[in-house]
C-alpha cells in the first residue's frame, strides 16, 4: 500500500484487514515501536526520523521479513503500509522476500495531507508530526515514492483510490 504521509493508509488498511483479514504490517509502525523500545538501532532511527529522512533500505527491509516471519504461520497475506518507498526499495524487497501482487495507492492533494498531519500532530506524541517535518516528507515522499508508483503501474498491478 503507497501513499503520501497523511493521505489515509493507515485507514484503508484497517477496512481492508476486517474485510479481508491480511496481517497488516506498516513500516512506520516497526520503525516507531524500535524507537520506542530504546536499543540502540532505535536511537539511531530516531535522529532520522526526527529529521523527516528516509531509513537505510536494509534496516526496514530486515524488520518487515522479520516481522513477516513472525506471523507467515497464520497469515492469509500481508498487507504492507508504507513500503517500497523507492524503487531500489521495491526491487530489493522482490528479490529478498517476494514481489507484491498489487499496489494499492492511496491518492491524497498535497494540502489534505498536511491538515491530516497537523490534527494528528495534536493529540498522536509522533516526533514526525510536526510542520517542518512534515514538510520535509512530503518532499521526501514526492522526490521518491511517486516514482514507485509509476514502476507498478508499468506492470500493471496499481489500483488507485482517491482520498481527498
Amino acid at each position: 500500500l503507497a501513499g503520501g504521509p497523511g493521505s489515509g493508509k493507515g485507514t484503508q488498511c484497517e477496512k481492508i484487514v476486517q474485510k479481508y483479514g491480511y496481517t497488516h504490517l506498516s513500516t512506520g509502525d516497526l520503525l516507531r515501536a524500535e524507537v520506542s523500545s530504546g536499543s540502540e538501532r532505535g536511537k539511531k532511527l530516531q535522529a532520522i526520523m526526527e529529521k523527516g529522512e528516509l531509513v537505510p533500505l536494509d534496516t526496514v527491509l530486515d524488520m518487515l521479513r522479520d516481522a513477516m516471519m513472525a506471523k507467515a504461520d497464520v497469515s492469509k497475506g500481508f498487507l504492507i503500509d508504507g513500503y517500497p518507498r523507492e524503487v531500489k526499495q521495491g526491487e530489493e524487497f522482490e528479490k529478498k522476500i517476494a514481489p507484491p501482487t498489487l499496489l494499492l495507492y492511496v491518492d491524497a492533494g498535497k494540502e489534505t495531507m498536511v491538515k491530516r498531519l497537523l490534527k494528528r500532530g495534536e493529540t498522536s506524541g509522533r516526533v514526525d508530526d510536526n510542520e517542518e517535518t512534515i514538510k520535509k516528507r512530503l518532499e521526501t515522499y514526492y522526490k521518491a515514492t511517486e516514482p514507485v508508483i509509476a514502476f507498478y503501474k508499468s506492470r500493471g498491478i496499481v489500483r488507485q483510490v482517491s482520498r481527498d
